[in-house]
């Protein structure tokens, strides 16, 4: 297993392999710092760094041209899909149900009357009227 080395730490002379930055950094003298940056560093043999830089060259020439049509395309595509996407959200509120899960209905129906305005006083209120009228005429004898 190899040794991983922290970016910015002192390291012996030779050559040093970023993985996530794709870079082979020298290092001239003992105690010299590696760059700071993103990821670790594993010291590599010369042969291997001699083969190891054209190869990532060469990944970097090949996929470049590819990152760049992939982002144009995209570029593309966003005010399109943001097109199809807000006429999605707007066809989804409409067609949504007009209950809300967490709610608690334990009602049941509604009334059929639910919503009609009162007319006036009812049978019913008139015989309480003429009940509190009696109940307060017998406390007062």
């Amino acid at each position: 297993m190899t040794t991983k080395f922290k970016s910015g730490s002192a390291v012996k002379n030779g050559y040093y392999f970023n993985a996530i930055r794709w870079h082979v950094e020298p290092i001239a003298k003992d105690g010299d710092r590696l760059p700071e940056g993103k990821g670790d560093w594993m010291k590599v043999s010369t042969p291997v760094a001699l083969a190891l830089v054209p190869i990532l060259g060469a990944t970097f020439l090949m996929f470049m041209p590819m990152i760049g049509f992939v982002l144009f395309l995209q570029a593309m595509a966003s005010p399109v899909l943001k097109v199809f996407n807000k006429g999605a959200a707007d066809l989804a509120a409409t067609v949504s149900p007009g209950w809300q899960p967490g709610e608690a209905h334990f009602t049941g129906k509604s009334p059929e009357s639910a919503g009609d305005e009162e007319k006036g006083p009812t049978a019913k209120d008139a015989r309480l009227d003429a009940l509190e009228k009696e109940i307060a005429e017998k406390r007062r004898s």
